[in-house]
């Protein structure tokens, strides 16, 4: 199907006077002879933003002169994966400061937007400048450490038997909700295979202020696992507890008493149920990469990676940290290990 030529210099200037007068979009399409799927689009998209970028008088409105220009922009560097970000030292100095400190870039794509700094890229334009030939020496700062689009691999569930098991679609209203704080998910990281290591990390975060908090254990035995997390969250609010069904949660039954918290279960083969945990996990093995011996590991090390982590502006706290956040909602934190 043939598309319909862009928007002329003409056509433009006539729809901004259309606008300012007040016509619908379906309106102008009729006058210019144009589908209003076409004139909605070209008004969302070259309109100026409603940002803190943008002066108050000019957000929302349609310049002509000002469409023209967003549209050549966009055109220009279509092409060109990355161009913008490689071509602005700025923009590029900005994003490699972010990367290098630990953050992702949908962090620093929202905290250069709060911040109204005069430079801006999306998490997308930064993806791309990554997965391009400039950008790909600084993908080893990513979680991932991926240098292209990967999809992931399922991972290899393992069945046992949980005495007392309580499914997930028990937990209260309040946990699911994410509206109180003190709801906690749990998991563990472990050594790599091939080291032969029995060490792993014990790992929890807070639902509410994706607050992170991780321990070393010695083993994934039940009884030792059950008391790390157990401590781990000693004077701290706790109000239920999520888990997957590993072997080392057996003992599910002495972190309820400790906590005063029941436990509850995710079905199997269900990590997505206890997606906090499992982005916490994630995070900390840009510090811990797979294959790492936790042996050799200090608990030193591990509270500086959460220092880092907890301390990082994230997306869906509004570009406040899990330790901002926690502070807000009076979560106890005498000390996040």
């Amino acid at each position: 199907m043939r598309r319909a030529p862009k928007l002329s210099g003409a056509e433009r200037s006539e729809l901004q006077i259309l606008h300012e007068k007040g016509y619908s979009a379906r309106a102008i399409a009729s006058v210019l002879g144009r589908s209003p799927n076409t004139i909605a689009t070209e008004l969302k998209r070259n309109s100026f933003r409603e940002d803190g970028r943008t002066p108050q008088s000019k957000q929302g409105t349609y310049s002509a002169a000002y469409a023209k220009q967003k549209a050549y922009v966009r055109r220009k560097y279509a092409r060109y994966q990355g161009k913008k970000i490689q071509d602005n030292n700025e923009l590029r100095s900005y994003i490699v400061s972010g990367l290098t400190s630990g953050w992702n870039p949908d962090e620093i794509s929202g905290t250069m937007r709060r911040e109204k700094q005069l430079f801006y890229a999306s998490k997308t334009a930064i993806y791309e400048w990554l997965y391009s030939a400039w950008g790909q020496a600084y993908c080893k700062h990513l979680y991932s450490r991926r240098y292209r689009h990967r999809p992931r691999k399922q991972p290899s569930p393992t069945r046992t038997m949980i005495p007392d098991r309580v499914s997930v679609t028990e937990r209260p209203v309040a946990a699911q909700s994410r509206l109180e704080p003190g709801h906690w998910e749990y998991d563990s990281v472990v050594s790599s295979k091939r080291s032969g290591s029995t060490f792993a990390l014990a790992v929890a975060s807070e639902r509410t202020t994706r607050l992170v908090t991780a321990s070393l254990v010695p083993n994934l035995r039940p009884a030792p696992f059950a008391r790390t997390i157990a401590r781990q969250l000693a004077g701290k609010q706790v109000a239920t507890l999520t888990t997957d069904n590993g072997i080392e949660n057996r003992h599910h039954r002495v972190v309820s008493k400790k906590t005063g918290a029941p436990v509850f279960f995710t079905d199997p083969y269900s990590s997505w149920q206890k997606g906090g945990v499992e982005n916490a996990n994630r995070m900390l093995r840009a510090y811990f990469p797979k294959g790492t011996d936790f042996a050799t590991v200090t608990q030193t090390d591990v509270v500086s990676a959460l220092t880092r982590i907890n301390n990082k502006p994230r997306k869906i706290l509004g570009y406040r940290s899990s330790l901002q956040v926690a502070k807000e909602k009076g979560l106890i934190l005498e000390k996040v290990s």
